[in-house]
């Protein structure tokens, strides 16, 4: 964090003593050199931080490749486990057990495709990559409706929601735990009612700190678009919601009509 500071802070030094010196200069070419000066520590600071910036976007690009690629060894893994699991059915004979090993194949096929659909990058990037960044926390997506969120919702809603998302799950992870060594479990549900999308999150268990969540949710700023509001006084556990566009809820209540 240090050398972060220090290159700005020696340009700051340098222009201060560049326009100090000026006080005490009384010819021209020492003022036309002093300004040189201060342009090419001008020139030179630009410099500095578009290199720094390409350093950074180069470090975020290889930190969401590494992401990625680890989510994709993850799904790659889980496929394997139930093609083995599958071929040792069929080579004991215990056909039986085949459709139930498929039915939870399509099941999960059917949840990320819905997660896919969401619309939200962000989001749906946060979603199916959570078991390979926070493996403190068994997050049991399930969402019960066919939503496009960025059609359903307006750009900054959109971006509210996934923030409050994100925030909840963090808030959970790090209230919900009565020790650091503990695997929380947390069911996320996701569905539209009365022209609102509904986030709700319910615990499997008893959460350590769940007084603390009515603080989280009295918090909650009033001016948002998303809504918070607790379920129940005794878990840990909330609902987030954020109204559809207009024009998106008149619409599905002409098709309701139909």
């Amino acid at each position: 964090m240090k050398h972060r500071f220090a290159v700005p802070t020696l340009y700051a030094v340098l222009v201060l003593s560049c326009l100090t010196s000026m006080y005490f200069i009384r010819s021209l070419y020492g003022y036309i050199i002093i300004a040189l000066c201060l342009l090419i520590l001008f020139q030179g600071y630009i410099r500095y931080i578009q290199r720094r910036a390409a350093v950074e976007r180069k470090h975020l690009l290889e930190s969401v490749q590494r992401t990625a690629t680890a989510t994709l060894g993850h799904h790659r893994h889980d496929w394997m486990n139930d093609l083995q699991l599958i071929y040792g059915y069929m080579k004991l004979g215990k056909y039986d057990k085949l459709g139930i090993c498929v039915e939870r194949i399509k099941e999960h096929m059917v949840l990320e495709s819905k997660i896919s659909r969401l619309g939200i990058p962000s989001l749906v990037f946060f979603l199916q990559s959570f078991r390979e960044v926070n493996r403190s926390i068994d997050l049991r997506i399930e969402i019960r409706d066919e939503l496009q969120l960025d059609v359903m919702l307006r750009a900054e809603d959109a971006e509210e929601l996934t923030e409050a998302i994100v925030d909840t799950i963090k808030k959970f992870q790090f209230m919900g735990r009565s020790s650091w060594d503990e695997v929380l479990e947390l069911h996320l549900c996701m569905y539209q009612e009365n022209g609102e999308v509904v986030v709700a999150f319910y615990p499997e268990g008893e959460a350590g700190n769940a007084d603390k969540l009515q603080k989280y949710i009295d918090d909650w700023q009033s001016g948002k678009s998303v809504r918070a509001e607790r379920i129940d006084s005794n878990r840990f556990s909330c609902r987030l919601r954020v109204p559809v566009k207009t024009s998106v809820h008149n619409t599905n209540e002409v098709n309701a009509c139909l």
